[in-house]
């Protein structure tokens, strides 16, 4: 079966909601549905990431200067879900100021690429109110962005991370817009020290995706506790990149509410892919690019079936653990390559590619109650979203996979549904 026989299979079958989906030559039955149907209910949410790019890239041309407009395009294109960044540190020390921030790159198309100004407040309010009377459920995050003060560094502990967080919730409760908000993500890709320097610079030894450390425990187990005292009934978590999902089965994960896991093919097998492409360090040198003008997509085409099977097992693998685990699976991050860009001889086809299989392939477990199609679903990525048919199916089969009723059945989950 050739690949574009074989996607084209794969999202039928996941519009029936067939359980499991398997790699191209493989036979994908029809009575695993039938079989299994009894075990669901509930669908998920086609959730996209606009980061902090819905409040920094309001530049004419930037692709988020007009909120109703981006907003309705989102929705036009299926979508019903967003994760952005409310700026809690920022809005505790001052929801109205008008804060500079740093860049965080220059070569990436998230976010500003030079300083920006920026107010939080009331303009975080003014998006959720936009964002609730379309339907478009919130998840709300940070990457705690520098500001020229250094503000972030002030968290210097988990009580002000959740001090920072309860502000923030009360600013959006002020005017009642808490309904708007599917969860609340305390830190992005903790520990990573790009987006939690205050963490890192206190314990550098616990690195990029190892959340399972001691010191990392403590500090979020401490951080949510509070936070689900002060707010009882709104779902709480970390979100978390790449690294071993088995670690969910090692330590006790129960403190989280759901699991807001970023897969990615280019991480897997030790970032087996990314290194043989040669990229790094693309935050601020044009090389990193130029390595992936030079080498990925052929390297991706020499073995497509050896680097989508890589995915399709880490995917699988999430959700067996969540399973296991009884807990629902955010996903807003993913599938194919990180990072990647409208850029001369760059295309976007195998990258939609490996991202329409890997949301197929999420959609068929039965444990992902929000999925992305890629980390490009926005504006300024413009070969990813002209194209809107491709959203359009993407988000019928998310929108149209049920999830499993022995997941659904756990109290904890039940606290995530009530707001779906």
């Amino acid at each position: 079966m050739d690949r574009r026989n074989f996607i084209k299979k794969a999202a039928a079958t996941a519009l029936s909601g067939v359980a499991s989906i398997e790699l191209a030559n493989s036979h994908i039955s029809a009575n695993t549905f039938l079989n299994e149907k009894k075990n669901f209910s509930v669908s998920a949410r086609a959730i996209t990431m606009w980061d902090f790019s819905w409040l920094e890239r309001r530049w004419a041309g930037a692709g988020y200067e007009d909120w109703d407009e981006a907003l309705d395009q989102l929705a036009e294109r299926g979508y019903n879900a967003v994760r952005i960044d409310a700026y809690p540190h920022l809005i505790a020390k001052n929801s109205t100021k008008k804060w500079m921030l740093n860049e965080v790159w220059n070569q990436q198309v998230w976010g500003s690429p030079d300083l920006n100004e920026v107010q939080i407040q009331p303009n975080l309010n003014k998006f959720l109110e936009k964002c609730r009377t379309r339907d478009i459920k919130v998840g709300l995050s940070s990457w705690y962005r520098q500001d020229t003060d250094n503000t972030v560094m002030t968290i210097t502990t988990p009580e002000i991370m959740a001090d920072c967080w309860i502000k923030t919730l009360k600013s959006i409760e002020a005017d009642g817009l808490l309904d708007a908000v599917m969860f609340v993500d305390l830190c992005n890709e903790w520990p990573g020290n790009l987006w939690a320097p205050y963490f890192s610079s206190q314990y550098p030894h616990v690195v990029w995706g190892q959340w399972y450390k001691e010191e990392s425990l403590k500090w979020m187990k401490t951080a949510l506790k509070i936070m689900k005292e002060e707010y009882p009934e709104m779902p709480f978590l970390f979100s978390f990149d790449y690294g071993d999902v088995e670690k969910y089965n090692e330590v006790d994960t129960s403190f989280l509410d759901l699991y807001e896991h970023h897969i990615w093919m280019v991480h897997q097998n030790n970032s087996e892919f990314y290194k043989a492409v040669g990229y790094k360090d693309g935050q601020f040198s044009p090389q990193a690019y130029k390595s992936v003008v030079a080498n990925a997509e052929k390297l991706y085409r020499e073995k497509p079936q050896y680097w989508q099977q890589l995915l399709v097992d880490k995917i699988e693998q999430m959700a067996k653990v969540a399973r296991q685990n009884k807990r629902l699976v955010v996903t807003t991050e993913c599938w194919g390559i990180v990072d990647y860009k409208d850029w001369p001889l760059l295309d976007w086809g195998w990258v939609k590619e490996l991202c329409e299989l890997g949301t197929i392939t999420a959609a068929n477990t039965g444990v992902w109650i929000g999925i992305a199609t890629s980390n490009f679903c926005g504006p300024q990525f413009v070969g990813m979203w002209r194209d809107i048919e491709w959203h359009k199916r993407l988000t019928n089969i998310i929108k149209n996979s049920p999830i499993d009723k022995t997941i659904i059945s756990n109290k904890t989950v039940q606290k995530l549904l009530k707001r779906i």
